[in-house]
């Protein structure tokens, strides 16, 4: 693969490097904040070789690339240099809180995600090692590689202070020094001693902070303010001297005095209000979280839960959440070698293969997007028996000491009720699959298939199939139905068709018949063919609420049309400002009546294209 190339065109369809405010990427996505996302071609994008999809989430434009993403980061960073700038203010819109928070924890903890799961996989390793007395835990070997695993841990204030200050726009340096005097040896050693430390008179309440993740976070953020006020008022002469003089010479006894006590409280008030959660059922625990989690990730909301898990390994030395969704992730790696077993498609049958692989290794992007939820059944499969693989785990007491990716590999890691976490893993591994190769799936007839059938069985027999053609009322880039946001149109419950995103405002008729609804609002349509077919155009989402305004009407129900005449023209710039979703679906509402209604256009689409096949 080019990754030059599709770095550049990544970058090319994003809006351009202007458009860029941050980047960061994960363990299979670029995450990209962007000013302004009505710039960013997303269709474009997805369509990209080497993209796998594309989902917004967390106030992220997010692309999945896969186990290359690295390299393509690298390469986006070498052709625009966005990885010496330093940003200094907010750019773009922020979003609602919850979505700046979601923003916020992933910013964190993204970055160092490769480092959390290494880390944990020695320590899983170690133990194993020390337990089967295969090293001897007095002796230099397992105590050298105890020090690999546990450095990350140890240190994860200081780690954490790169990233959130990072995140915060704070000076790097100064939110380390900031880190590191919290586990300053000197008072580490005064903890321990039982010794009692005041501040001006003030009494410090000593804590244990490495390891931590709470006190650190809040600690930057605040760091934020002050260093911004002294930025401000010094001069420039004296600013890069001054400023963090007065930082750490602030910053360091506020923690210690009052922002590192109360983070530590509610530390342990988060990690006891999860226990008393757990505790109330287990296996009803892991049932709910090993259902829902590939949902979150999807949604991006998985990284409320990394503090909550981190915080359970400072507390308690262990974490229940990691083996409880281990096995949602194993599920979907089942359900795509199901997939791999099961469709013919040679195409879809490498893709899943590769799918399966990465599952294993806990990264389950290719499977969930590339294969299990474009196919429903295979995705609805992994999540039940992911929850069922919770329900065991739960059952079972099982739990991890370290933050992983739940792989194949890191099963040592789940050191507790270890033998129910293996039954729950292949127990989800083996049960998607099986069933996914039982009860099967509803596969999209690909490209070459449409041809071949419209080329030669469509034109052989007229008597035997009979075939009607819907042209694109608009010119964009065209998506299957399934994919577009509204659960209504994508779920099929209007009928089969087709989503258009339009590049302009002009909307044609896609047949010849009657308008049978011109809806008052000027945002929807309903034709009857000449043949039957019954067409809807909505033209975006949700627009209805916007009662007309930004819409022009040129036919009224009952009104007669031909292919290709003008209906009714948007503005589509104003529905982007005014944030809506300018996807347009094209679906036929008595799709029953047909054998298939086969889509025949992806990407690029101009109106008068046939667009649908609607087989009779």
């Amino acid at each position: 693969m080019d990754f030059q190339k599709l770095a550049k065109d990544i970058v090319e369809h994003i809006g351009g490097q202007e458009n860029i405010s941050d980047l960061y990427h994960c363990a299979t996505r670029l995450r990209f904040t962007l000013k302004n996302d009505n710039k960013a071609n997303r269709n474009a994008i997805e369509n990209l070789d080497g993209v796998i999809t594309v989902t917004e989430s967390g106030g992220m434009f997010q692309v999945v690339i896969g186990n290359n993403v690295a390299s393509v980061h690298d390469a986006i960073m070498d052709q625009t240099g966005l990885g010496t700038k330093q940003q200094t203010a907010e750019d773009g819109k922020k979003g609602n809180l919850f979505e700046r928070f979601i923003d916020l924890l992933s910013g964190i903890f993204s970055p160092v995600l490769g480092l959390l799961a290494a880390s944990g996989l020695i320590k899983g390793l170690n133990f194993v090692l020390g337990k089967y007395e295969i090293l001897d835990p007095a002796g230099g070997t397992y105590r050298i590689i105890a020090a690999a695993g546990d450095s990350f841990y140890y240190f994860m204030p200081i780690i954490l202070a790169i990233t959130a200050a990072r995140k915060f726009k704070v000076n790097q340096f100064i939110a380390v020094a900031l880190a590191g005097g919290l586990i300053y040896p000197d008072l580490v050693n005064a903890l321990n001693a039982n010794e009692s430390l005041s501040f001006l008179g003030i009494p410090v309440v000593l804590a244990k902070y490495s390891s931590t993740v709470i006190p650190i976070i809040i600690a930057i953020w605040i760091l934020k303010y002050v260093e911004g006020f002294f930025t401000r008022f010094l001069h420039e002469s004296i600013r890069n001297l001054l400023t963090p003089f007065f930082c750490l010479l602030i910053m360091l006894p506020l923690t210690l005095l009052a922002i590192g006590p109360v983070a530590i409280y509610t530390s342990g008030l988060i990690a006891s209000g999860y226990l008393f959660i757990y505790n109330l059922s287990p296996i009803i625990s892991g049932i709910v979280l090993g259902a829902c989690w590939q949902i979150l990730v999807i949604f991006g909301l998985h990284w409320g839960f990394v503090p909550v898990m981190l915080n359970n390994i400072t507390v308690y030395g262990k974490d229940s959440i990691n083996a409880m969704i281990g096995p949602s992730v194993a599920a979907q790696s089942g359900a795509a070698l199901g997939v791999f077993f099961k469709t013919k498609n040679k195409k879809l049958k490498s893709l899943s293969l590769s799918a399966f692989f990465a599952g294993l290794m806990g990264i389950t992007e290719p499977a969930v997007y590339g294969v299990t939820l474009k196919l429903k059944r295979p995705f609805i499969i992994a999540c039940t028996m992911g929850a069922i693989g919770g329900g065991i785990a739960g059952g079972f007491g099982s739990a991890a000491i370290a933050q992983v990716q739940k792989s194949i590999l890191t099963i040592p890691v789940v050191a507790h009720g270890m033998t129910g976490y293996i039954i729950a893993y292949f127990f989800a591994l083996i049960g998607s699959c099986i069933l996914t190769i039982l009860i099967g799936f509803k596969e999209e007839s690909s490209e070459d298939d449409v041809k071949k059938t419209d080329k030669s069985e469509l034109t052989v027999d007229n008597s035997m199939i009979k075939r009607e053609s819907i042209i694109s009322p608009i010119s964009g880039y065209a998506k299957p139905l399934e994919e577009i946001s509204d659960p209504v149109f994508a779920g099929g419950a209007m009928g089969k068709g087709i989503a258009v995103i339009p590049e302009d405002g002009k909307v044609y008729s896609p047949v010849d018949g009657t308008v049978t609804l011109a809806f008052p609002t000027k945002h929807a349509y309903g034709f009857t063919s000449t043949s039957g077919g019954e067409i809807l155009i909505h033209i975006g989402l949700d627009t209805v609420k916007l009662n007309g305004e930004g819409f022009t009407s040129f036919v009224e129900t009952g009104a007669k049309v031909k292919k290709g005449d003008l209906i009714a023209e948007f503005d589509i710039q104003k529905l982007k400002e005014l944030g809506y979703d300018v996807t347009t679906p094209i679906v036929v509402t008595n799709s029953d009546k047909y054998l298939d209604i086969l889509p025949l256009k992806k990407n690029q689409i101009i109106h008068g294209e046939e667009a649908l096949s609607l087989l009779l």
